[in-house]
C-alpha cells in the first residue's frame, strides 16, 4: 500500500466552522512563528478577539485549542492566553512547518531543519536497505516514477516526492522513525515550494533520489546512507541559494525510464 501524507489539520474537509477556526489558528500561528507575536505576549481575550475578527467565540476558542495542542500558546485562568516559549513549539507539526514557510524563514532555522533531516533520513535509508520488503521497494519506485513524470513544479510531483521520503521512513522498519513521517514529509514539501519562490528549479533532483533507490534495491546500507546524505546536503544548498556547482541538466523522462527498468 502506498504511503499517504496526512493533510494539515486546517485543510481537512469538514464544516464551515471547522474551516473557520482552522483559518483563525493559521493566521495567529503565522504571526507567532514569524516573531510578530513574541513569546510571553498575551493574546486578546475571547470576547474582544471574536468581535474584532467578526467570528463566534466558539470559533476563536477552538482556534486557540489548535494552537495550544501545537505548543504555541498556553491558556491559564485569570492570566489569559500567552504565546509559549519557542522551545515548546511542535516544530515538526505539518501545520507549523507550513506556517514557518509562509514567510521567509531565517537561515539558522533552515539549517536546523536540514540538520535534523541529515540525522534522520540517512539512517532511515540505511535501515531501509537492510529491511525493505518487495512491496516497499515498489512504493519507492512508483513514487520516483510519478515524481519524474510530473516534476516538482506541480503539486502532483511534490506529492510523489513526499511519498518517496515517507516510504523510505516506513521501510526502515523502525516505528519511531516512521512516526516522523508527517513532519519530514511536510518539511520536504514546503522547502521544495520555498526554493521555487523566485524561479523554477535549475538543478534536477531526480538523480539524487535514484541513487538512494538503487542502493536500497541492492541492499547496500552504506551506499544508501551516503546517497541520502548527499541528497539532503544538495537540497539544503538549493533551499538557501548556496549552490556553488553548475546545475545539472534536467533528465525527467530518462530518470523515469531507469526507475521503471528496476
Amino acid at each position: 500500500m502506498r504511503p499517504r501524507t496526512p493533510a494539515p489539520s486546517n485543510s481537512a474537509p469538514g464544516s464551515k466552522a471547522l474551516r473557520l477556526h482552522g483559518t483563525i489558528a493559521r493566521d495567529i500561528g503565522v504571526r507567532i512563528v514569524s516573531g510578530r507575536l513574541a513569546p510571553g505576549c498575551v493574546l486578546d481575550g475571547e470576547i474582544a478577539a471574536s468581535e474584532q475578527l467578526k467570528v463566534s467565540r466558539t470559533a476563536y476558542r477552538e482556534a486557540l485549542r489548535i494552537l495550544a495542542a501545537k505548543g504555541l500558546v498556553e491558556s491559564r485562568p485569570k492570566l489569559g492566553t500567552r504565546v509559549s516559549p519557542a522551545g515548546t513549539w511542535h516544530l515538526l507539526d505539518p501545520d507549523v512547518v507550513s506556517w514557518i514557510f509562509s514567510g521567509d524563514p531565517e537561515l539558522p532555522l533552515l539549517n536546523a531543519l536540514f540538520e535534523l533531516r541529515t540525522i534522520v533520513e540517512p539512517a532511515a535509508a540505511a535501515l531501509a536497505a537492510a529491511r525493505r520488503s518487495k512491496e516497499q521497494l515498489r512504493d519507492l519506485r512508483r513514487a520516483l516514477e510519478d515524481m519524474a513524470e510530473q516534476s516538482l513544479a506541480v503539486e502532483a510531483g511534490r506529492q510523489a516526492d513526499r511519498s518517496f521520503h515517507s516510504a523510505l521512513l516506513e521501510a526502515s522498519g523502525n516505528p519511531f522513525l516512521a512516526s516522523l513521517t508527517s513532519g519530514i514529509a511536510a518539511a520536504v514539501s514546503w522547502t521544495t515550494v520555498f526554493k521555487q519562490r523566485a524561479a523554477p528549479l535549475s538543478r534536477d533532483p531526480l538523480p539524487d533520489h535514484l541513487r538512494v533507490l538503487e542502493a536500497v534495491e541492492r541492499r547496500d546500507p552504506a551506499a544508501a546512507r551516503a546517497a541520502m546524505t548527499d541528497l539532503v546536503r544538495l537540497a539544503l544548498l538549493d533551499t538557501t541559494g548556496g549552490r556553488s556547482q553548475p546545475a545539472a541538466p534536467l533528465r525527467k523522462r530518462s530518470t523515469a525510464r531507469r526507475a521503471r527498468r528496476r
